[in-house]
Formats: C-alpha cells, sequence, structure tokens
C-alpha cells in the first residue's frame, strides 16, 4: 500500500491530497528516510511524520483495505510517540499566548514600561 493511502486511511490526514502534499514536503519519514507519496508500506516499518510541530512515531502493524474508523484504527498502527514531544508542544503554545494575544492591538503604556524596564535589568 502506498504511504499517502496509508496515511489517509488510518486518520493522520483527512483527504488523500493533504497525505500527498505532505510527503512531498519531506514531512513524512519511513524506516530513517524521506518518503516520496508512492513509497510501499509494510508491516513492521517505521514511520515518521510531522503535523502540527509534532513528530508522531508509528509503528505499521497490518494494512487496511480502506479508510478505516477511528475505534479500530489502533488495529493497523501502533502509536510510539514519546510523551515529551507533545509537553514540549504544549510549553510552546503557551509561550507563544503568554504575553499578548493575537489581535489584541499595539502595547499600552504600561506594557511599553514593563518591557523598558526587563530590558534596562539585562543590560
Amino acid at each position: 500500500m502506498r504511504i499517502d493511502k496509508y496515511l489517509w486511511c488510518t486518520r493522520y490526514y483527512k483527504t488523500r491530497n493533504q497525505a500527498t502534499e505532505a510527503c512531498k514536503k519531506g514531512q513524512v519519514r519511513i524506516n530513517g528516510q524521506v518518503a516520496k507519496p508512492s513509497r510501499e508500506v509494510f508491516p513492521q516499518d517505521a514511520i515518521v511524520v510531522r503535523k502540527r510541530q509534532i513528530n508522531f512515531e508509528l509503528l505499521v502493524r497490518d494494512l487496511p483495505k480502506s479508510r478505516v474508523g477511528a475505534k479500530i484504527v489502533d488495529i493497523y498502527r501502533e502509536d510510539t510517540t514519546p510523551a515529551e514531544a507533545f509537553e514540549q508542544h504544549d510549553i510552546q503554545q503557551q509561550a507563544r499566548e503568554y504575553y499578548r494575544k493575537k489581535g489584541t492591538g499595539r502595547p499600552t503604556k504600561k506594557d511599553r514600561r514593563d518591557i523598558e524596564d526587563y530590558l534596562d535589568d539585562d543590560g
């Protein structure tokens, strides 16, 4: 089975076209090598998919005949993604949202003073 079809069947991407584009961009690796969309997948292959700044690691258990339901996806793959990857993503997300939310406008006078005080403390 092709890697793009496998990723679509196991619900890593909503459409097969998205899976194909991810392969073309080099976001999919099979056994450590960048995979083209037409690369064949076999049971016991290790796949790494970079999606939303997380490297999802999975092991192919079996090949589905067609797209499967979310409840039975674990029959066809074993998710070996370390928990640290999700924790690091959460930390990055919090760091982005810590100071100001996007679209809240220019910094206020108090915000500018706080920034200047912070910069003065460093230098």
